[in-house]
C-alpha cells in the first residue's frame, strides 16, 4: 500500500442500543480526525454492527448516522440515500401472539459441545439452548437492499459474521466463498438474536446472530497487516466499568474475549479501541433493544469518544486516523 495509511474498522454487537453507540462513537471519529470511516479497508460487522457496517459501505456518511437517531439535519447525501425509507417498516420487537412450549433451537448443536469442551463458547451454549425467535428480521434486509440499490454486495471489503447452527461454525459473509446472500440477507442472518429473531435460511441451513460467537470477531483483521484497526465494542466495558452488578457480569466476560482477540494483532498494528465507560453503560441500560434510550446513548458516546480520543494513550492511533483522511 506504500505510504497510505490502511484502516480496518470493527463494529460490534449491542442492538439498537449498540447501533446508537456505534453511530455516536464513529461521528466523533469522523469530525475530531477527518477521517472517515466509510473509507476503511475492510469492515467487520457483527450483529447491529452489521448493519451500520452495510450502512456505511452504502455511502452513509458517519455524521448521519448520528443525525437519522437524534432528529439533526441529514446531509445531502444522507437525504438522497435515506429518502423514502420511512415507507420500509423496521422490524417489530414484539413477539406474535400465541404460547409455544419452548424447546431449545440447536441441542445436537449443545450436545457436541459437551462432549468437546474444548469447543465451548458461551454464546453459542446459549443460541443452542434458546428457543426458536419469532420475530422476522426481514425489514432490516429491506432497509439495506435499498439503501444499496439492490446491488448483491458492495464494492469495497464488507465482512458480516453470522453462526450456522447446524455445526456451531462461524461464517464470514462476503468473505467465505459459500454462501453468497446479498446485504440484506447477510445483515438479517448476523442480527438474529436467538430466541429473539427467528434463524435466517440461506441455501438450506440457519444461521442466527454473529455475536453467538464473538461480540466482535475483531480477529478476523489479524494478520492482514493494516496499520490501524478501530474497534467499536457496545456490549463490553472499561475496566473502571467492570464493578459487580448485572450490567458488568456479561461486559466482564465480553472485555475478556475482545483482549484475546486483541492480543493477536501484531506490533505493527495499532488498535483504538471503544468500549463503554460506566457512565455509557448506565445511560445504554440493561435492555439492548430499547429505542427509547438511542437519542441519549449517541449523546453520551460522542463525550465518551472525544475524551478517549483526546487522551494521551490514543495519540499514536489519533496520528494514523489524521494521515488517512
Amino acid at each position: 500500500m506504500g505510504d497510505v495509511t490502511s484502516v480496518g474498522l470493527v463494529l460490534g454487537a449491542g442492538g439498537v442500543v449498540g447501533h446508537a453507540y456505534h453511530a455516536g462513537t464513529l461521528a466523533t471519529i469522523a469530525e475530531l480526525t477527518g477521517w472517515d470511516p466509510r473509507t476503511a479497508a475492510v469492515i467487520v460487522g457483527t450483529s447491529a454492527g452489521s448493519g451500520v457496517g452495510a450502512t456505511l459501505r452504502a455511502g452513509l456518511p458517519a455524521e448521519d448516522l448520528a443525525a437519522r437517531i437524534t432528529g439533526s439535519p441529514l446531509s445531502p447525501t444522507g437525504a438522497r440515500l435515506l429518502e423514502g425509507m420511512e415507507r420500509i417498516r423496521p422490524p417489530s420487537m414484539r413477539p406474535p401472539i400465541g404460547g409455544r412450549i419452548p424447546v431449545p433451537e440447536a441441542p445436537m448443536l449443545l450436545a457436541r459441545d459437551l462432549v468437546m469442551p474444548w469447543r465451548f463458547r458461551p454464546g453459542r451454549a446459549l443460541a443452542a439452548l434458546a428457543p426458536p425467535g419469532r420475530i422476522p428480521t426481514t425489514g432490516m434486509g429491506e432497509r439495506m437492499r435499498q439503501l444499496h440499490r439492490n446491488r448483491r454486495w458492495p464494492d469495497e471489503p464488507l465482512w458480516i459474521c453470522a453462526m450456522r447452527l447446524s455445526d456451531g461454525a462461524r461464517v464470514v459473509f462476503g468473505r467465505d466463498p459459500q454462501p453468497e446472500p446479498d446485504v440484506g440477507t447477510a445483515v438479517e442472518a448476523s442480527s438474529a438474536i436467538p430466541g429473539y429473531f427467528a434463524p435466517v435460511a440461506i441455501d438450506g441451513d440457519r444461521y442466527v446472530d454473529g455475536g453467538t460467537h464473538s461480540p466482535t470477531n475483531a480477529d478476523l483483521l489479524a494478520g492482514l497487516g493494516l496499520d490501524v484497526v478501530v474497534v467499536v465494542s457496545p456490549m463490553s466495558a472499561q475496566r473502571e466499568a467492570l464493578v459487580f452488578n448485572m450490567r458488568a457480569a456479561a461486559r466482564g466476560i465480553h472485555h475478556a474475549s475482545l483482549r484475546r482477540e486483541l492480543a493477536t494483532f501484531s506490533r505493527r498494528t495499532t488498535v483504538l479501541a471503544f468500549e463503554p465507560t460506566s457512565v455509557d453503560v448506565s445511560v445504554m441500560g440493561l435492555n439492548a433493544m430499547d429505542p427509547r434510550r438511542m437519542v441519549g446513548v449517541v449523546a453520551q458516546a460522542r463525550r465518551s469518544a472525544h475524551a478517549h480520543l483526546s487522551d494521551d494513550s490514543s495519540k499514536a492511533a489519533v496520528e494514523l486516523l489524521n494521515s488517512a483522511a
